[in-house]
């Protein structure tokens, strides 16, 4: 299915109190900093929401949370993909009932199938609900890459709405681009890559930088949409050196101390993820200075 999203997207943090528990006030008050600063789609238990130290019954609540507090003024996605095809599919039909319009899931990760699992990993949550999905290939961390022929085939399954790219692979994703265009459509999963991605048709992003810079990412999105590739180089420029540092260590380690720089009470990752290493909070904190940010020591 095509167009189901055009835009620029958050891949959320979920704020932790230092007691482990999830932070709903710090929650809600991101969401509508989101909102007032134009992000038209927010993907809650991403990555970068850390669901993989969360239990079920703080995965419900934060769902729940979220599509009240949006209360329709911006797309909500729900990541519900797993290693286990069953689990992401009793994970989705509680977001289609929780009032998600649309789903990420990642590719079983760990488990390391074949290309013939992954389709019909996909094929088995798609039949499972009605809502759109969007499919999440980031290699690096799942150990399992969407192949561009993969991609063209699940790309036929009636609400399969995109691809959210993180391959790092430009060659790859540009085959891919051509393989399902007129199909579905592709989204940037990877900050250093937005431009290049928008560039080559992608509809949209699905950014970590935007939490602490939604307003900027909007703008780039927007920047590319009208075909003016000078602005979009020149915001994309001066966004990457805060890119950059946001990804020193693995996500969301940097983004949320940077949340909390900017007085935002991020919190902490759980365990086994730790607190950003000093060198790199403070090659951080330089970053969003030099930006303009506002720096809380």
């Amino acid at each position: 299915m095509l167009n189901f999203f055009h835009g620029s997207g958050t891949a959320m943090i979920t704020p932790f109190h230092k007691d482990g528990g999830v932070n709903f006030e710090a929650f809600g008050k991101m969401l509508e900093f989101q909102i007032a600063n134009g992000t038209d789609m927010l993907v809650i238990l991403g990555t970068t929401g850390e669901p993989a130290t969360m239990s079920e019954e703080e995965k419900s609540a934060v769902m729940e949370f979220a599509v009240k507090k949006i209360n329709k003024r911006a797309t909500v996605v729900i990541g519900t993909g797993s290693n286990c095809t069953a689990h992401a599919v009793q994970a989705s039909k509680l977001a289609e009932q929780m009032g998600a319009d649309g789903l990420l899931a990642v590719t079983p990760y760990y488990n390391k199938c074949t290309q013939n699992g992954i389709y019909e990993y996909y094929k088995t949550i798609a039949d499972a609900v009605s809502l759109p999905i969007i499919c999440y290939n980031v290699p690096p961390r799942t150990g399992v890459n969407i192949l561009p022929a993969t991609m063209k085939k699940i790309a036929d399954i009636e609400n399969i709405a995109g691809i959210k790219e993180a391959c790092g692979n430009m060659e790859q994703i540009v085959t891919t681009a051509r393989m399902i265009r007129g199909k579905c459509d592709l989204y940037s999963g990877d900050d250093h890559l937005n431009l290049p991605i928008l560039a080559n048709g992608g509809a949209g992003l699905i950014s970590v930088s935007s939490n602490i810079l939604p307003k900027e990412t909007k703008q780039l999105y927007s920047f590319v949409r009208e075909g003016n590739l000078a602005a979009a180089n020149e915001i994309q420029d001066k966004m990457l050196p805060i890119i950059d540092n946001l990804f020193t260590e693995v996500n969301p380690i940097c983004v949320k101390a940077a949340a909390n720089m900017l007085g935002m009470d991020g919190g902490t990752p759980r365990a086994p993820l730790t607190e950003i290493e000093p060198a790199h909070a403070e090659a951080l904190r330089n970053a969003l200075r030099a930006f303009g940010c506002s720096v809380v020591d």
